[in-house]
């Protein structure tokens, strides 16, 4: 069963800009502005970079509202839901449905360290219970737990479970889902600097770090690959991918919210347990974006 990937492109993993008091959405509102401007497919709210660990519940439902009624139809909006709770991952899925966004990303569960078959019945579980696409997020560094490809191939058969998005940077793995789910689970890159392997490969686009600074950049880059042009593309990658590292030279999002301020847009407070970039590690982020021709 071929299904239709939820975008093509460029998906703008957003920060989100916290005062002392919450959400900047007015600050918000200008970075989703940004986003269309330079031709963005998607964004994405609540996931790792807008540090959607530390959202109350409240706030994760009024950011997902807010984000649908600005963008307004213009990108798709995705939303990023899930943890080590499937009953409460599935209330947020809920949420997202019901404020109108267009997918919701689900990281894999953890601390729990559940199995595969775990794995297979967790996603499934919130697959079977609310209409809305699902891209399953893989991202091993940060929850200590990998989806196999054998898995992919058994999520691929829910009807609703769209793509995924590997964050894992193993192309091998990108290669073994595409063999054996072809076009029923679409790909995504989860680095930056994976971009044009995976979309080599067959994937459909990115979801980005980088284009929070760089969203015009990134989305030619991933044109470029659509287009088939994978010389140019590799071309423009090597050229961006000393900016791609630096940005993960600590903790995401810490580095790219210091980029955002210094380019003059106010990316809000980091909130706790993330803290200030050390000095050595932001002298070479500024080095890597002045290197790429950023003034900064």
């Amino acid at each position: 069963m071929t299904k239709t990937p939820v975008f093509r492109g460029s998906c703008t993993a957003l920060v989100t800009p916290f005062t002392p008091e919450g959400v900047d959405y007015e600050r918000l509102g200008k970075n989703l502005e940004k986003q269309y401007a330079c031709s963005s497919a998607a964004v994405l709210v609540c996931g790792t970079t807008g540090e959607a660990a530390t959202l109350s519940g409240d706030e994760h439902n009024e950011l997902v509202r807010f984000t649908v009624n600005a963008v307004h139809g213009r990108m798709k909006v995705i939303v990023g839901v899930g943890g080590n709770n499937t009953a409460a991952a599935l209330k947020q899925a809920e949420n997202a449905r019901a404020a109108g966004a267009d997918a919701i990303l689900m990281v894999t569960p953890y601390y729990n360290k559940t199995t595969q078959r775990g794995l297979a019945a967790h996603f499934g579980y919130v697959a079977e219970r609310v209409d809305i696409p699902m891209i399953v997020y893989n991202v091993p560094g940060r929850t200590g737990i990998g989806i196999q490809a054998e898995t992919y191939r058994i999520l691929a058969d829910y009807a609703n479970i769209n793509g995924v998005k590997e964050a894992s940077g193993n192309l091998a793995l990108a290669g073994e889902i595409r063999s054996l789910c072809g076009d029923e689970l679409n790909l995504y890159s989860g680095n930056d600097d994976n971009t044009v392997g995976f979309m080599a490969l067959g994937g459909q686009g990115v979801i980005s770090v980088l284009s929070n600074i760089l969203p015009a950049e990134t989305a030619k880059l991933c044109s470029l690959c659509l287009e088939g042009d994978f010389p140019a593309a590799s071309a423009l990658q090597a050229r961006l991918l000393p900016l791609m590292k630096a940005l993960f030279l600590e903790t995401n999002p810490i580095p790219v919210k210091k980029a955002m301020q210094w380019l003059g847009e106010d990316s809000g407070l980091l909130r706790l347990p993330l803290v200030e970039m050390g000095e050595e590690a932001a002298a070479r982020l500024r080095a890597a974006m002045r290197e790429y021709g950023l003034d900064v």
